[in-house]
């Protein structure tokens, strides 16, 4: 019986670990890219979703206008979804330095804010390719530049580039970290593969025709989250092979962990709730794929407290997923400049175990809160 049951998570253990060597292979697969440094010719809309973002949209604002992209093909449209505090006034605030407010005003509720402003967004832009970024994120001055300037060098029509944390300010923080570049390194590989199927919205760019080809948001406006990967998967189907991953420094745009558990697992189950909507197959798959493996150390764990020889199955297992791991995420990392956080993988990894087990089940089964609103 243990025999067989240990065949059973060697199995999937090496499912694991190809998997990961899958990772990296992708992530390696993409080079230094291309970039058209002079002579630009593309109008951009720069886009922001914001909903009480007091605090900070001021710094984003001012990391927008700061760009060295031309000026004149530059348009910056901030849509202020409902906001209860003074982000509306900040935002207007810069109307004089060209920065368009766009406030919503749904008579219905909605499920979908975000979508909704970013559709409204779109429909009152002048630019040809869409840059998409949240409220509370910063980025260098090169930012737009590097990703116009792929758009225009390479033959692609959704650009998805990478995001960080950064500013953390406790070892829950700096987990965090080194988890969500996990998630980023997922996300370019597949990209690296031709295989496009995850990004982040927070720097997310695509041709304003494309938006309306594949129909907009038409089939996923129902759900809170996805106005970046289940949009991404749309445009993969119409347009394989014409998605890219801008793999460049310049191009990083840093944004805040969660200050404490509570607020990370509702942005966790926010991200989770899109799996139910997503049209590639084998995503969904390698998912599951991935949630069994780590259950089985889960049932490995509390059945050692009986039989010693299951502690040493999971001790198998955990010991290739931490060394497989580690090397991914040197790569990872070492693009981030954050080779330092290495050293809590040791920590996440048994964790991770654990939330990936939680995260599937409460993910899609709950409705939960985000900005101030009861959303599913």
């Amino acid at each position: 019986m243990i025999v067989a049951y240990s065949i059973i998570c060697s199995i999937f253990t090496a499912g694991y670990l190809l998997l990961v060597l899958y990772f990296i292979k992708g992530w390696t697969n993409l080079k230094r890219p291309q970039i058209n440094t002079d002579g630009y010719i593309t109008k951009v809309t720069v886009m922001v979703a914001a909903r009480n973002e007091q605090e900070r949209i001021h710094y984003t604002i001012e990391d927008i206008l700061a760009q060295d992209y031309p000026k004149h093909l530059t348009e910056i449209i901030i849509v202020d979804d409902h906001s209860t505090d003074r982000s509306s006034e900040i935002i207007s605030s810069y109307a004089d330095r060209g920065v368009k407010l766009l406030q919503l005003n749904e008579a219905q509720p909605l499920n979908s804010y975000k979508k909704k402003a970013i559709a409204k967004a779109i429909g009152i832009s002048t630019g040809d390719l869409m840059v998409a970024t949240d409220a509370d994120c910063r980025m260098g001055t090169k930012w737009l530049s590097s990703i116009v300037g792929y758009y225009e060098a390479n033959d692609v029509v959704m650009i998805s580039s990478p995001v960080n944390f950064f500013e953390e300010k406790s070892l829950f923080e700096r987990m965090q970290t080194l988890e969500f570049s996990f998630l980023i390194g997922v996300g370019a590989a597949f990209i690296g593969h031709n295989w496009a199927s995850t990004c982040n919205g927070a720097n997310f760019a695509y041709r304003k025709d494309v938006f309306y080809e594949v129909g907009g948001f038409t089939g996923i406006d129902e759900l809170a989250s996805g106005d970046d990967e289940l949009l991404l998967q749309k445009v993969a189907e119409r347009f394989p092979g014409k998605i890219g991953f801008l793999k460049l420094r310049d191009a990083i745009v840093y944004t805040h962990a969660k200050y404490n558990l509570k607020e990370f697992l509702q942005q966790r189950r926010r991200w989770a709730s899109k799996s139910t909507k997503y049209k590639d197959k084998k995503i969904i798959a390698l998912t599951i794929f991935m949630w069994l493996f780590n259950m089985t150390m889960l049932v490995n764990v509390a059945l050692g407290l009986f039989n010693i020889a299951f502690f040493k199955i999971f001790l198998f297992q955990f010991g290739l997923k931490y060394l497989v791991e580690l090397v991914y995420l040197a790569f990872v990392c070492s693009f981030f400049k954050r080779r330092q956080l290495l050293l809590l993988l040791i920590i996440v990894a048994p964790v991770h175990i654990i939330y990936l087990a939680y995260l599937a089940l409460m993910g899609t089964t709950r409705k939960y809160h985000w900005k101030g609103r009861m959303v599913k």
